[in-house]
């Protein structure tokens, strides 16, 4: 507002110090002043990098959130999200269980291509050579935080190494650079499906099961069991939204919410169906970067294909910084001239005990899955796996003969 005022004032001397000029002149002046202004208040637009908030929780696909369309899940803050922001709907994890997808999150690069797909090997890599992604955001004056969980399955680095704490640093941050911010939710884990399945807060009658689940009160309970911890995370989510809003940075930051890969009833995490891939993706733009939005309005759905593989790229992009070329992803945000990408890749290796070897490809409209050990099951014992009493009961239906060709049929 100071600029325009000058500019206005700059104007009036002159034509008071001509009285000769006419006013088209004058006019002609005035425009060329304004457009001036203009491109001078899109220089310091351009200059200003936005702050990235970027909330990931544990294991859940999309059918446990409300806004995917399952209206038994109780999640009102990310649906708020939804509303607020944008909604995509064709968002798919490359590794169905956690340390070799973040193994892909943190180097931009595949974890079939690094050798980190097997779960928690911890590989070593040529740290030389392959940086991360924060590594960059730092280069760049940006703040780098992650609040807490790492495990990226990878040797020869502290997971630590590469962020500036392990806490919220926003009320110094306010006022001196922006930060790259990362909070993980752990109350979602598949953890949180195990246990007793009593004294539950949500009724078992209100969910709806795969149709590959068999219909008993102890798959209901279980649901129900986890739906409960999944409304716990929403309510995290909730808290990090309320505090970046009483910090006054809500207009200066781009929130994003997603899970780490799906989950978590048996048959999903560590497998490449969709029940194990598809993942909710929901971004927060502010108006200001309101030239990074990708459709018209907020509350919009957006079917773009994403990758995991694909955010480290956006992320840097967002904040003005070129991915570099071994990054093995697309920019998805607020590049209009990028291609979308036609096809995603997923990828399963040793998870846990047992080892399997399969592939995936995924379109928007198809899911070809590719099994290089058709001579084990899909449904192979895991110890971990078998804590949840889902998983017990499905197995003892399928010994019992109570299984069809559907509900059996991951025997």
């Amino acid at each position: 507002m100071k600029r325009i005022c000058v500019i206005y004032r700059w104007n009036f001397l002159l034509f008071r110090g001509d009285r000769q000029l006419d006013r088209v002149m004058y006019g002609k002046v005035v425009v060329w002043a304004l457009l001036l202004n203009l491109v001078i208040m899109l220089m310091v637009r351009g200059s200003e990098k936005p702050n990235i908030l970027w909330l990931t929780c544990e294991d859940s696909n999309v059918s446990w959130i409300g806004c995917y369309g399952n209206p038994h899940a109780d999640t009102p803050h990310i649906d708020k999200m939804a509303l607020d922001g944008f909604r995509y709907t064709h968002c798919f994890a490359n590794a169905p269980v956690c340390a070799p997808s973040r193994s892909t999150w943190i180097t931009g690069m595949h974890a079939a291509s690094l050798g980190t797909l097997p779960m928690r090997s911890r590989n070593v890599i040529p740290h030389g050579r392959i940086k991360y992604y924060p590594d960059y955001l730092r280069s760049h004056g940006y703040y780098c935080s992650n609040v807490k969980k790492t495990d990226y399955n990878i040797g020869g680095r502290p997971d630590g190494d590469c962020w500036d704490s392990k806490v919220l640093q926003w009320k110094t941050l306010r006022e001196s650079q922006p930060f790259f911010q990362v909070i993980n939710f752990g109350q979602s884990h598949e953890s949180r499906a195990q246990g007793e399945l009593e004294k539950l807060d949500h009724d078992p009658a209100k969910v709806r099961l795969a149709l590959y689940h068999p219909e008993t009160e102890v798959i209901r309970k279980n649901y129900a069991k986890y739906h409960s911890a999944v409304h716990e995370m929403d309510a995290m989510v909730g808290r990090a939204l309320r505090s970046l809003e009483e910090h006054g940075l809500k207009e200066n930051t781009i929130v994003v919410f997603n899970s780490d890969h799906g989950g978590v009833m048996p048959r999903s995490k560590r497998f490449l169906y969709d029940s194990g891939i598809h993942c909710p993706l929901i971004i927060m733009i502010p108006e200001k970067y309101k030239d990074l939005w990708p459709a018209e309005k907020t509350g919009m759905v957006v079917d773009q294909l994403v990758s995991f593989v694909d955010m480290p790229a956006t992320w840097l992009s967002i904040a003005g910084i070129e991915p570099p070329a071994r990054f093995q992803g697309r920019v998805f945000l607020g590049e209009s001239d990028r291609a979308e990408r036609d096809y995603h890749f997923s990828y399963r290796g040793r998870m846990d005990e047992r080892i399997d070897n399969v592939r995936a490809v995924r379109t928007k409209r198809f899911l070809y899955i590719r099994n290089y050990m058709p001579h084990v099951p899909r449904g192979q014992h895991l110890e971990y796996l078998w804590k949840m009493w889902a998983t017990v009961a499905w197995h003892d239906q399928f010994k019992n003969g109570k299984t069809d060709s559907v509900t059996g049929r991951w025997f």
